[in-house]
């Protein structure tokens, strides 16, 4: 592992022990409203996630050769393309709507659609890039004060501290999704080279 790779988990492991250590508290009594401070430092820490995703989902849609972006491992669960659009997807949407950011405007349903199909590898790793881009742009611009109480997502009211887990989650599913694929189809992850 090369210096650089363990200097940043060193860093992002410290971040997290300090994220823990600030919310705590917070969490022990559900109904309270975080800091301005740690609702800063949750973001700070997703969007550094959110950065390591992206180099991971990037890298695994460079390593699929084209003719695999329409593979699925079994019908009625997504091909490769697919999963990939639904991670450009969710950092044009979900990840900004979550942080009370804005989504991308990509059009009209069916554009959308269009969007979603997507199965050529450049389109689709431009996406990724777009998608994800346009996320880390929102959650830069959302001031951490406005993330100091509960916000509706999926129905129930979260904690930022519940939502960057949630959607954080979610994305590193997808991600996980992407790596089983890869190995199935002999394709060895960049970074694990």
């Amino acid at each position: 592992m090369s210096f650089s790779t363990l200097t940043r988990r060193a860093i992002a492991g410290v971040t997290l022990a300090a994220l823990g250590l600030i919310a705590v508290p917070t969490l022990a009594s559900a109904q309270d409203a975080i800091s301005k401070e740690a609702a800063a430092a949750v973001k700070a820490t997703f969007l550094a996630d959110l950065e390591t995703i992206r180099t991971k989902f990037v890298g695994l849609a460079n390593a699929f050769p084209q003719d695999k972006y329409t593979w699925r491992p079994m019908d009625g669960v997504r091909s490769v393309s697919e999963v990939l659009m639904l991670a450009a997807m969710e950092g044009y949407s979900f990840v900004p709507n979550g942080f009370g950011g804005k989504p991308a405007s990509l059009g009209s349903q069916e554009e959308v659609a269009k969007i979603r199909a997507l199965s050529d590898k450049t389109a689709v790793i431009d996406h990724l890039n777009k998608g994800f881009a346009h996320a880390k742009a929102q959650l830069e611009a959302v001031d951490p004060a406005t993330l100091t109480g509960k916000r509706k997502m999926m129905n129930r009211e979260m904690s930022v501290i519940e939502v960057a887990q949630f959607i954080g989650g979610d994305l590193h599913e997808h991600l996980g999704q992407m790596i089983a694929y890869a190995r199935i189809n002999r394709i060895v992850p960049p970074w694990s080279k």
